[in-house]
Parts: structure tokens; sequence; C-alpha cells
């Protein structure tokens, strides 16, 4: 039998124990990559962060929250692969990963994770994100494909120009805000959609919801061609719209079709049950 100091000794140590075992460990990796690299990172548990950087190199920082995960790093000549590797008995945070990545601004990026953030920015490769409850933070691309999936993780897209946008949400809110390009297209079960921005580029710009709202917020020179109904919620717009040519019949409060200025964008408004609210900018 332990004396009472023997005891006190043998819970020092595992405390101690203890303690180094949920220290952080870090890791890096570096990769020498050519024109348009393919980097594709996988993260059970935790942020993914991925911003643009001068220069050929993919730099992968990684935190690992515990020894029960490890990072599983590939190349195969431009593409790149990152995967955090959850060992058994690992749970949410002991298989947490933290990644911030930088990579030159025309890759194309693959982030996949469950529960963490997802943040790119400065991009103008194509782009994939797919998320569940994590927040999706997209900002500042140009030109690319972004497609992005997630069941109720929040998603704001900001300041995406001559962009090709499709988004797709169970419940999550989906905001998106001075997003241009050939087609921007939402799709969500019950989730809310914000658009503020001006329907530029002379794109076809869907936006459609189950049973959540829409508020698309634009200014008064935009030029659009715009459909808007809900077959059970109610439905406004600020603007004087001229008659169009729409098979949607005009219907007070719950469905209207127009144009304004030269109508060079396509947009549809489309809800079962939720509000539309067309809006003009102040």
């Amino acid at each position: 039998m332990l004396s009472g100091n023997q005891r006190v000794a043998v819970l020092v140590v595992a405390l101690v124990g203890t303690a180094f075992a949920s220290e952080p460990i870090h890791r890096q990796f570096q990769f020498r990559v050519h024109r348009r690299a393919s980097v594709s990172i996988l993260n059970q548990y935790g942020p993914i962060s991925v911003k643009s950087a001068p220069g050929h190199q993919v730099v992968v920082s990684a935190i690992l929250h515990s020894d029960k995960v490890e990072v599983e790093q590939d190349q195969r000549g431009n593409r790149i692969s990152i995967i955090s590797r959850v060992g058994a008995g690992a749970d949410a945070e002991s298989g947490m990963v933290e990644y911030e990545v930088t990579l030159p601004a025309d890759a194309s990026v693959t982030l996949t994770s469950a529960t963490g953030t997802l943040h790119a920015e400065g991009l103008r490769g194509d782009l994939v994100l797919e998320g569940n409850t994590g927040n999706i933070d997209v900002r500042d691309l140009s030109q690319g494909h972004v497609h992005v999936k997630t069941l109720d993780g929040p998603v704001t897209v900001t300041n995406v120009n001559d962009g090709h946008v499709e988004i797709t949400s169970v419940s999550g809110l989906v905001a998106l805000k001075s997003v241009w390009g050939p087609l921007v297209q939402v799709n969500s079960n019950r989730g809310n959609i914000a658009y503020d921005g001006d329907f530029g580029g002379g794109g076809q710009y869907v936006l459609v919801t189950n049973t959540g709202n829409i508020e698309a917020i634009a200014p008064a020179y935009a030029s659009i061609d715009v459909v808007a109904k809900s077959v059970q919620g109610k439905v406004e717009n600020d603007f004087p719209l001229q008659a169009s040519h729409s098979s949607v019949a005009e219907r007070v409060g719950s469905a209207f079709a127009g144009t304004l200025g030269k109508a060079a964008s396509s947009v549809k408004l489309l809800s079962f049950s939720g509000r539309i609210h067309l809006k003009k900018r102040q």
C-alpha cells in the first residue's frame, strides 16, 4: 500500500504527464509547385484557413491538439494532398487540427471539414468547400469557380469578381456581398439568403430556398430582368419595373416579374413559403 507521500508523488506525475500530453504539436510542410497547382485538405475536426501569397510555394502550418491525430501529406507533381488521420479513441477535441495555408493565387483548392471553420481569401483558381456545422467564409476572389456545400453552417461570400458561384445549404444562412459573375446560384432548404450587390456582369442569378426568406439589395442603376415568386410567402419590390415577357403572372404580394435598365442580368428569386424582398439600396 502506498503511503500518503507516495500517493501525492504519483498524482503529481500523472498530472504532469497529462499536461505534457495536452500540449499542442506544431507541424509545417513546404511544397514547391508550378502554375495552377491543386491543393486538397481533408480535416475531420478543426478549421482550415487558406490565403494567397507570392511565389511558387505551398506552406502548410498545422497545430495538432494531441498525439491521437497525425497529418498525412503527399505531393505528386503539381498535386498536393493533406489529410488529418484521427486515431482510435480520439474525439472532436483531441482529434482537432488547425491549418493555416499560404499558396499561389492561381491554385485550385479543395477544403473539407466536418466541424471547423473554412476560410479562403485572395484566390483566382477554382475553389471547393465542403462543411457541416462550421462557418464558411470566402472573400476577395476573382475569375474562378466557387462551389460550396454545407448542412447548417453559415456561409459568407464577399467581394467575388467575375466568378462562377454555386452554393448548396440545408439550413444555414447564406450571405453574398459584392458578388457578381456569369453564374451566381444558391439553393437552400430552410436557410435564409441575403444578397447585397449590383447583379452585374450580365450573368444569371438564381436564389432559391424552400422555407427560408430571401432579401436582395441592389442599387437604383441595376440592370436586371427579374422574376420573384413565393407560393405561400409575401413578396415585396422597391423598384419601378417595366413589364417583361416572363411567363410568371404578377400577383400582388406573392409574385412579380419585370425589367430594370437594359435588363443585362437575369435574376430569379424563388421560395415556397418564405418572404422575398427586392430592396433598393438607400
